[in-house]
C-alpha cells in the first residue's frame, strides 16, 4: 500500500509514508481511519509559552468552554500575552476572563519560572521525552497529560502515547469493541497489540480524528 501526501515540515514524505504503512499493516482499525480522514497534519508550533498556557486553560474543560476562555483571554490583551504580561496581570482580572483560581496560580507559576529561567526552551528539540516531561512537570498545574500535549502538539514527537487523555480512551472504547472507558493500561495493551509504536503520536491523531 502507497500513500501519496504533501510534505510535511515535520517529517519527510517518506517518514510519513513509512509511519502509515507501519500502522496500516498491524491494524486494520487504524488502516481505515488513514483512508477516511487521509495525512496527518500536525504542524509544530515554535510558541512554547502560549502552547503551555492553553493546555493549562484547557485542562478539565469540553473544548468549547476552553475557547470560549481563550477568544476572552486574547481579546483583553489584543492578541498577545507572554510571560510578563501574565506575571503583571492581577489575579482577579484573570479571574474575570475565565480562569480559575487553581489556573490563575498555575499559569502566574509558569510565567514565573520562564522568566527566572527556571524553564527554559533553548535547546529543547535536543532534549528526550522524558527530559521534557521532568522540566514541565516542576510548573505547578503541569501534569504527564499538559506535558503529553506539548510533546504531541508542539514539538510532534512521534511516539508519544497520551493514555491519560478522556479523547484517546473514549476512541480506543469505540474503535475496539469496549462497552465501558477503558482503563489507562487497557489503552496501552491496545497499543502495544496493534504495535502503535514507534509511531503511536500519528495513532492517537486518527483516534481522535474518529471522534470527529
Amino acid at each position: 500500500m502507497i500513500f501519496h501526501f504533501r510534505k510535511l515540515s515535520f517529517m519527510k514524505s517518506n517518514e510519513l509514508n513509512k509511519a502509515l504503512l507501519h500502522l496500516s499493516q498491524h491494524d486494520n482499525k487504524l488502516q481505515a481511519l488513514i483512508k477516511k480522514h487521509g495525512h496527518c497534519n500536525l504542524q509544530p508550533k515554535r510558541k512554547y509559552f502560549n502552547a503551555l498556557l492553553d493546555s493549562i486553560i484547557s485542562q478539565q474543560l469540553s473544548v468549547l468552554a476552553a475557547r470560549s476562555i481563550n477568544k476572552k483571554l486574547y481579546g483583553y490583551f489584543n492578541g498577545t500575552i507572554n510571560p510578563e504580561i501574565i506575571l503583571n496581570t492581577p489575579h482577579q482580572i484573570l479571574r474575570s476572563l475565565g480562569l480559575s483560581n487553581a489556573k490563575v496560580k498555575y499559569v502566574k507559576d509558569l510565567s514565573e519560572k520562564i522568566l527566572n529561567k527556571s524553564i527554559t526552551f533553548r535547546g529543547i528539540n535536543n532534549k528526550t521525552n522524558i527530559q521534557i516531561i521532568e522540566l514541565l512537570t516542576t510548573v505547578k498545574g503541569i501534569g504527564i497529560w499538559t506535558a503529553h500535549m506539548f510533546l504531541i502538539f508542539s514539538l510532534v514527537r512521534l511516539d508519544i502515547l497520551p493514555v491519560n487523555d478522556f479523547g484517546i480512551r473514549k476512541a480506543v472504547m469505540l474503535n475496539y469493541g469496549f462497552t465501558y472507558l477503558p482503563s489507562v493500561q487497557e489503552v496501552t495493551d491496545i497499543a502495544n497489540i496493534n504495535n502503535w509504536s514507534p509511531y503511536e503520536t500519528i495513532a492517537s491523531w486518527y483516534m481522535w480524528r474518529s471522534l470527529e
